[in-house]
């Protein structure tokens, strides 16, 4: 299993997602983390979710791996060694408060399972990327897709500030931002990760 260091994760990085939520769409990337302790993988078994805090929503995300240590001029390409796509499951009502009382997010975004993987493959480049539309089956129905020529901060932009501002280094991972239409799960829901055509991971929900 890969070895991954720190989880950095770029929020509202697609315009029309930041609407969705009311947000106000930023104008430098903005960035949380999640401890290690959040990583799941989607290999076919159950993710286990809590209950008891009010809805689980699901935010689907490319996430790039650091394949070096960063060092100023380095390009996406060089830098990036491999690719998954990703679920930062967020406790929306307990963000909505921390938001109100201007706290950070670490409760509703770092519980344990909150960083969902599915199995990481060959970075095909920037560019490949563009071509390549990636989406989240719920129950065998489409409720999310994405394409990174939508971001609002290219991953250019977003390694070179994460590097900037916290520092990158061979075994972090970055969520790269999630596409509108997030939304609640219920226990039981299957949920599968899509790239191109091809299946990268898949789970089914538990809440408890």
């Amino acid at each position: 299993m890969m070895n991954i260091k720190n989880i950095y994760c770029i929020g509202r990085n697609y315009a029309l997602h930041a609407k969705e939520l009311n947000n106000a769409v930023p104008t430098s990337p903005f960035l949380f983390s999640k401890p290690t302790h959040a990583v799941a993988f989607a290999n076919g078994q159950e993710v286990i979710l809590p209950v008891d805090r009010g809805p689980v929503h699901y935010e689907t995300e490319l996430v790039l791996h650091i394949g070096q240590e960063y060092q100023k001029g380095i390009s996406v390409d060089e830098i990036v060694d491999q690719m998954a796509l990703g679920i930062d499951f967020t406790l929306r009502d307990v963000q909505s408060q921390l938001k109100e009382q201007r706290y950070p997010w670490l409760l509703a975004k770092g519980f344990p399972n909150s960083a969902l993987l599915t199995k990481f493959i060959e970075f095909p480049g920037e560019d490949a990327c563009k071509n390549t539309n990636f989406s989240l089956l719920k129950n065998g129905q489409q409720v999310q897709i994405g394409n990174i020529t939508n971001l609002l901060f290219d991953l250019q932009t977003i390694i070179d500030f994460t590097a900037k501002h916290f520092g990158l280094g061979k075994g972090d991972i970055i969520f790269t931002g999630t596409p509108e239409g997030v939304g609640p799960i219920s226990d039981g829901d299957t949920l599968s990760l899509i790239w191109g055509e091809e299946t990268l991971g898949q789970s089914i929900v538990r809440l408890v």
